[in-house]
């Protein structure tokens, strides 16, 4: 019987990830790096991951997700959690019923229990795709939901942060999300449960300066871009002119921000090293 379960808990989140695809059948689709074109077959074989220089194509949270829990394993949390409008801003009911139409989604973040090498955990996902996977009142509460139901069975988090920062139609309670998710962390770290942060392009904002860098390890993706302001804005803002790579991910490394930058096909692999290195030092 639980075979049966597994086996279509994998088909949901493989359909559910085919649909993240942005990549149509017929047409390839042009790196925005080097300029060469790949098809959809070719890159989704290669995780989408550009074969020519290696640029990392933005990935949705669904498609995320089948790339690193093992199949069957997927369980989805608060599925059904609705976006709101709270300030009845003009036009955003509108612009979300798109995104919703776009991505399948009904908010930026889809979380998920699952396993991982057959290591237990909870995962949570931005989608970029979803206005910019800008921290919303709603994705704010599913990612604090998400970290209190790893606290409260005592698993490891892994999040993945993409994000254009806080949600401008939903104002100050957007912002306040900050606190709300910090709060969340503060929390599931004084249990010594293991929070490993992914900071993949973009990852700015709100969002990096609340939970995304709240990790016990963070990892990044090659190029992903990092930080509060960008780079634009800090220029102008300093008049100097920046160093190269400024904010990029090897850069962030190099100062000290990230702990490593994982290529999209070894972080399954170094994912699943982490839990199993923190489940023997759980057993000692």
């Amino acid at each position: 019987m639980n075979s049966i379960f597994a086996k279509r808990r994998e088909r949901l989140l493989a359909t559910k990830a085919m649909r993240d695809s942005y990549v149509p059948a017929d047409s390839p689709l042009k790196c925005p790096k080097c300029g060469q074109e790949s098809g959809r077959k070719e890159l989704t074989e290669n995780l989408y991951v550009c074969p020519v220089c290696g640029h990392h194509f933005p990935v949705g949270g669904y498609h995320r997700l089948s790339m690193v829990l093992d199949p069957g394993s997927f369980r989805e949390l608060n599925e059904k959690y609705p976006a709101g409008d709270p300030l009845n801003f003009p036009g955003y009911r509108e612009k979300l019923a798109a995104a919703q139409r776009k991505t399948g989604m009904n908010e930026a973040a889809v979380t998920a229990l699952g396993t991982i090498g057959g290591q237990k955990c909870v995962v949570g996902v931005l989608d970029s795709r979803f206005m910019m996977g800008s921290m919303s009142a709603a994705v704010g509460e599913k990612i604090t939901l998400a970290t209190e139901y790893a606290a409260k069975n005592q698993l490891p988090l892994i999040l993945f942060a993409a994000s254009g920062g806080a949600r401008m139609q939903e104002g100050i309670l957007s912002l306040m999300q900050m606190a709300k998710t910090s709060a969340a962390m503060e929390r599931f770290s004084e249990k010594g449960l293991l929070f490993i942060s992914v900071m993949t392009n973009p990852t700015t904002g709100g969002v990096t300066a609340s939970f995304a860098s709240l990790g016990d390890i963070i990892l990044a993706e090659p190029g992903a871009l990092i930080g509060f302001a960008g780079p634009r804005v800090i220029q102008q803002t300093i008049g100097q002119t920046l160093p190269e790579g400024f904010q990029r991910a090897e850069f962030q490394e190099t100062h000290g921000f990230v702990d490593r930058v994982v290529p999209r096909k070894e972080l399954r692999d170094t994912l699943e090293q982490l839990l199993r290195l923190h489940s023997k030092g759980d057993r000692k």
